[in-house]
């Protein structure tokens, strides 16, 4: 194995999805070099699931407000400025008394190179195709082999150039006792049987484009319901809007654990199901890396690029549309989803979890 560094800084920030993506290369490097200290630049949102993984020993946290969303004004783009200027300055107070000897860009842009930039010294490491002039700031590049399109893989693509090749047992998504315990509590305050099979269902994302039809949402779980299943609805408090349209048109009444769990209970609660059944979102990988059997609703994004990885799955997509895979945030057709019926949604989940419900 080569030498890489006892000291390896992480620069991702960013999404829930891209940060689970990259835990498998930090559980690699760790297992590589057990004596090693892995740092972990992320926005301050995702600081409670890191600092719940022990093969992360200190979290820089960072929170610089998205100006991706298209009804941006330019004060949004002032206030990023502004915050990614104090991130800057703290990150730098941070490293600089004990700098890392190895940096990792994943996030691969222009404002994650200056980031990386704030370790004095080290040797940083990111993507040869990054965007936004990234790869000016980088001693090494990251080469993509052809045939590497899934995000993960190409992650994992910076444990190869360090001499660390993944195992199975780099797969694998930690949570605390803490949070373990505030799932648990939610679950026996609505009066859930411990050995009730609990199917993990996320219908909100952030691009409005992802979201299938709410009748559908409320048919799906009533269908669970009458089958002797315990759907539960996650998601944040800026999902509820949403998920309370859906609680509308059920006839069953809704199990609701959006906006009542911490990040790393949520995880845990998604671990303790027996299923995952929703939309391309963070929750999503997370029940991937966690094993859970998973079924995607897929329409504007490219599962090859960010499906389901390593994991039992299904992927449901409609079928014969010159716009599938559009990456559009809203649509006002959403014909991607129109073409998905409850049968089909139901189906594949009944085919994943036959076995699974029948232990319970």
């Amino acid at each position: 194995m080569m030498v890489f560094g006892k000291r390896i800084l992480i620069i991702k920030p960013s999404s829930l999805g891209d940060v689970i993506h990259t835990l498998p290369l930090a559980h690699a490097l760790k297992r590589c070099q057990p004596q090693g200290r892995i740092g972990w630049v992320v926005d301050r949102a995702f600081q409670p699931l890191l600092a719940a993984d022990p093969t992360i020993d200190a979290v820089y946290p960072i929170h610089i407000p998205s100006t991706s969303n298209p009804d941006s004004r330019n004060s949004a783009y002032l206030a990023a400025l502004g915050a990614t200027m104090t991130s800057l300055r703290q990150l730098h107070r941070s490293l600089k008394l004990c700098p890392y000897d190895v940096v990792l860009d994943l996030q691969a842009s222009f404002r994650s190179g200056l980031l990386a930039l704030m370790n004095p010294g080290g040797r940083r490491i990111g993507f040869a195709d990054a965007r936004e002039l990234n790869t000016l700031f980088q001693h090494e590049r990251v080469g993509i082999p052809d045939g590497i399109v899934h995000a993960l893989d190409k992650n994992l693509l910076f444990a190869d150039h360090l001499g660390c090749a993944t195992q199975p047992e780099d797969f694998y998504l930690s949570t605390s006792e803490e949070g373990e315990e505030e799932a648990a509590a939610f679950l026996q305050a609505e009066g859930v049987l411990a050995t009730a099979p609990l199917v993990y269902m996320q219908p909100a994302a952030r691009w409005q484009s992802k979201h299938w039809l709410v009748e559908r949402w409320a048919q799906l779980a009533d269908r669970f319901t009458a089958r002797g299943l315990q759907p539960v609805f996650g998601g944040s408090n800026a999902d509820l809007p949403l998920l309370k349209r859906i609680e509308s048109a059920m006839s069953a009444k809704m199990l609701l654990a959006a906006g009542r769990l911490s990040l790393v209970a949520g995880a845990a609660l998604i671990k303790r199901s027996a299923l995952y059944v929703g939309v391309d979102t963070g929750p999503m990988h997370m029940a991937a890396l966690a094993g859970r059997p998973v079924v995607a609703i897929f329409g504007p994004t490219h599962p090859e690029r960010v499906g389901p990885y390593n994991t039992v799955s299904r992927v449901l997509q409609g079928a014969g549309l010159d716009c599938l895979c559009c990456r559009k945030r809203y649509c006002s057709q959403q014909d991607c989803m129109q073409r998905l019926s409850v049968e089909m949604v139901e189906g594949a989940v009944m085919e994943l979890l036959g076995k699974e419900v029948r232990k319970c």
